[in-house]
């Protein structure tokens, strides 16, 4: 568990007792692969704030649970199916379940996981919660069809990459942080400003993403430096060095290659830091912070907000 939730300890160990109790029963085969998942660890951003958004009214972490748990439920879906989609065979520096139990088992993992979320939050008589989930695992899938379908395209904009990481990533963080307040029972006056901070931070989360796989160490990012490039998802540092690299030729060639070398990916890497697609995507995602930050103002001055505020600038600095 990351430090800054030091707050909600307690029920960040719920979450994780609740993610094993669930396959506890489960079939053999489901109970190792899903357990290998949940001993993967990883940051429980969702779940989280989730907690962290109930904590605006009448909290009671026990209505937050299952909704935290099938936020981390789907999350997990979603990284069983990329690391298919990918080829991933190493998430965090241990093997994926691709790698270990192959393509057929992890995309019914995947299914597995997602319909055990949808088992959980049909407890709520809240129909708000169930629609909003549904909503955004719909867009999910969207972003993650247009991303299949825009690889290795050098004519995508700013703008097509907000799109598609706003569906990929920031709607879901977004709906945890809005869900875990509505499963409280929070007005609409807390739930929207939770929702536009989510929406804030999870974009930031995923620019830093895509920074971090251009420059980060690849034993403290726990994948393979340049994946991305080498699957020819266009990021925004990419966008950038295609608009203004003095070498915007030779990146061209390289994206739209099917196959591209170990040399190509890191040639394609340096261009891309060397023209200032790095600064770029910081500054951008400096400004989803403050963005973020700005709404926890429209929000009452408790501990969990102090601790939103962290986690905001955490998600700008972050190196893992």
């Amino acid at each position: 568990m990351l430090e800054i939730f030091f707050e909600i300890r307690q029920e960040m160990e719920c979450l994780e007792e609740e993610l094993r109790k669930i396959i506890r029963d489960a079939d053999p085969l489901i109970k190792d692969t899903s357990l290998h998942l949940i001993n993967a660890g990883g940051k429980r951003l969702r779940p989280a704030f989730c907690f962290l958004g109930g904590k605006f009214f009448n909290y009671d972490y026990k209505k937050v649970l299952p909704l935290a748990v099938a936020m981390e439920l789907v999350h997990m879906a979603t990284l069983v199916h990329d690391d298919v989609v990918d080829s991933s065979l190493t998430r965090r520096n241990i093997p994926t379940v691709k790698a270990i139990w192959g393509n057929k088992i992890s995309t019914h993992l995947g299914d597995y996981l997602f319909g055990k979320s949808i088992k959980l939050i049909s407890r709520y008589e809240n129909t708000e919660i169930v629609k909003v989930l549904a909503d955004t695992s719909v867009k999910m899938c969207e972003g993650e069809i247009q991303q299949l379908a825009t690889a290795n395209r050098p004519d995508q904009t700013v703008r097509d990459y907000f799109y598609r990481i706003k569906r990929k990533t920031a709607l879901l963080i977004a709906a945890s942080c809005q869900l875990g307040a509505a499963s409280c029972g929070a007005p609409r006056s807390i739930q929207r400003p939770l929702r536009r901070y989510g929406h804030c931070v999870g974009m930031a989360f995923q620019i830093t993403d895509d920074i971090l796989d251009l420059v980060a160490d690849q034993k403290q990012l726990g994948k393979p430096i340049g994946s991305d490039l080498r699957q020819g998802i266009v990021t925004l540092p990419l966008i950038y060095a295609l608009k203004h690299s003095p070498r915007r030729d030779r990146l061209v060639e390289i994206l739209i290659r099917g196959q591209k070398s170990q040399d190509e990916v890191e040639e394609a890497c340096y261009l891309i830091r060397s023209c200032g697609g790095i600064e770029y995507a910081g500054w951008v995602v400096r400004k989803y912070v403050e963005s973020a930050r700005e709404e926890l103002k429209n929000l009452p001055g408790i501990p969990a907000r102090d601790t939103l505020d962290t986690v905001a600038r955490f998600v700008g600095v972050r190196k893992f």
